[in-house]
């Protein structure tokens, strides 16, 4: 198996809304973002295994010491292989990479988060960074693109924390800031009972409006030179505002069970968005 079809496995495999927005890109972009994909995708597996901390911490050092092998030309593991190429095309840097893996870190020191301003750290640096890094790949000309893309990552991840939150509660992992619970009257316990009351409903109809602002942020940033670049982080953008759209409908009863969207219709909203949004450019026909 190559260090390409490695990361197509693992990017495949995880049934990620990312997945479906990388099907419109040309050959190397996509097989950059699979490859930067499969990275995030690896050092978060690490936390998430449920290995002791020492043992966690000691692999994403080993991370860390194979982004240095990376960036001196000799990377061991086949998504480090396959990003080599990633890194050297677009210009990746290895700051970026490595702020992801201290945000994934970042789960062995907390299990929960007192406040939005660490969790937003925590944020930037498994989702915003990432964003950064992806706006790289996509390609843009103009420096705004670079505050749409990091909004935009925290509204994804933002996104992920609202529908996850019983799953990684069960995890003993709360992402909802402490502070904000209190505020609403609300026990961390309270969050793996499986029960909807209109406090929760209230809570996470505020986690809902956060994410959607950052929504609303990230695309008042984007310039419009960079918008058809751009298009792939749209085609996310509109799934995953989609699966916004039904944890809401369904009365945001996430403890209750998980709200998903089919693969099939993740492909459909992606064929939709980039179709409109060819049909944005100038001068374009679209049958």
């Amino acid at each position: 198996m190559t260090p390409d079809e490695y990361c197509r496995q693992k990017a495949a495999r995880s049934g990620s809304s990312f997945y479906y927005s990388f099907l419109f890109l040309g050959e190397a972009r996509r097989q950059a973002i699979i490859a930067l994909y499969a990275f995030c995708r690896e050092v978060d597996d690490v936390v998430d295994r449920g290995l002791s901390p020492e043992v966690a911490r000691a692999k994403l050092n080993w991370w860390r010491e194979e982004l240095d092998r990376l960036y001196s030309g000799s990377p061991a593991h086949p998504v480090t292989r396959a990003l080599a190429v990633a890194v050297e095309r677009f210009g990746l840097p290895q700051t970026q990479l490595a702020e992801v893996i201290a945000g994934m870190e970042m789960d062995l020191d907390y299990d929960a988060y007192p406040s939005f301003t660490e969790l937003s750290l925590y944020c930037h640096r498994v989702a915003g960074v990432v964003g950064l890094m992806a706006a790289a790949i996509f390609g843009y000309s103009d420096r705004g693109t670079e505050r749409y893309a990091s909004d935009l990552g925290l509204a994804f991840q933002l996104t992920n924390i609202l529908r996850d939150v019983r799953e990684d509660a069960d995890r003993g992992r709360i992402y909802i800031p402490l502070d904000e619970l209190q505020r609403f009257g609300i026990a961390p316990e309270e969050l793996r009972r499986g029960h909807t009351d209109d406090r929760i409903r209230a809570l996470f109809a505020f986690q809902a409006a956060r994410a959607r602002d950052y929504y609303r942020r990230a695309f008042s940033h984007l310039p419009a030179v960079d918008r058809s670049a751009q298009r792939s982080g749209l085609i996310m953008a509109s799934i995953y505002q989609t699966l916004l759209d039904e944890i809401e409908r369904d009365g945001y009863r996430v403890l209750e069970h998980r709200i998903r969207l089919t693969p099939l219709r993740k492909l459909w909203i992606a064929w939709r968005m980039a179709r409109r949004e060819r049909r944005r450019q100038p001068g374009t026909a679209v049958a």
